[in-house]
């Protein structure tokens, strides 16, 4: 059995899980790339790939995210290689796509199938979608992201496991070119598995909300807008969008816009707070 998640912290939790059932047990594979942001254009070819890689390196070219950048910008493609390679030596493994109710992880799952559709009837879908479980403190949730889930719930999420169907594998990559065609850089989840697309500024003016009349570290900024905002995306990508933001002028700033933690923002005098509509 080999795993299949979309985000880092995922894994550790699947890891827990493994040790309470062992019926859990096999390989965590880590689909690094955040595909609900950034250009999907011609992705399964060369310059799209290229193209991709290019957003990114200059997304995550200075402060928090440089090294990143430089040195582990994630190969996906690689990893699908090696999982595709692993299918086809043993008839008998099987795929399990983990993913909970979120842009990220959905994003992801239409990533995914391009690669995996010979396999159809050995790959399995887990999607928490609207289910309830059950938190550390004995109360319900419905968690949007796998690691909110306490590892002996898996136990039970486990049984969601059902074979991703010869019609998803038909409609599900035609939606995704869909997407990819429209070539915008901002994915949203509408619902169950639909996608909607916007521009890369998507967030801003919500972002714009939390930088206030008084001095605030970049971090506060960006952690306020990720525990308060309905719509929310990756630190990376809201560093990059606070820095394009703070170009338009109405933004004061003290330090170097690089690392979160190394410069303030406030708004300038005169300019009224952003509201979020």
């Amino acid at each position: 059995m080999i795993h299949i998640v979309f985000n880092e912290a995922d894994t550790a939790v699947l890891e827990k899980a493994m040790e309470l059932d062992e019926t859990l047990q096999g390989k965590i594979v880590l689909v690094k790339d955040d595909y609900s942001v950034g250009p999907v254009w011609n992705i399964y070819l060369g310059d799209g790939v290229a193209a991709r890689k290019n957003w990114w390196a200059q997304v995550l070219s200075e402060g928090d995210y440089s090294r990143k950048a430089e040195d582990e910008m994630a190969d996906d493609y690689k990893t699908v290689a090696e999982l595709v390679g692993a299918l086809r030596r043993n008839p008998d493994e099987v795929l399990w796509i983990w993913a909970a109710q979120n842009n990220h992880d959905v994003s992801g799952y239409y990533w995914l199938l391009h690669f995996v559709k010979e396999f159809q009837g050995r790959v399995f879908i887990l999607y928490l979608n609207n289910l309830p479980f059950i938190n550390e403190k004995g109360n319900i949730f419905y968690p949007s992201w796998l690691h909110t889930i306490p590892p002996k719930e898996f136990i039970k999420a486990k049984k969601l496991a059902r074979p991703i169907t010869l019609s998803e594998f038909e409609t599900d990559p035609d939606e995704w070119i869909r997407l990819c065609n429209e070539n915008k850089g901002v994915r949203m989840l509408e619902g169950g598995k639909k996608l909607v697309q916007y521009d890369y500024d998507f967030y801003d003016a919500d972002l714009k909300h939390y930088i206030t009349k008084d001095w605030q570290k970049a971090g506060r900024v960006i952690s306020q807008f990720l525990s308060k905002n309905k719509h929310t995306t990756g630190e990376a990508y809201l560093l990059w969008r606070l820095r394009v933001i703070l170009n338009e002028g109405a933004y004061e700033v003290q330090g170097e816009a690089k690392n979160r933690k190394d410069f303030e923002v406030k708004r300038k005098s005169g300019v009224t707070e952003q509201v979020n509509e």
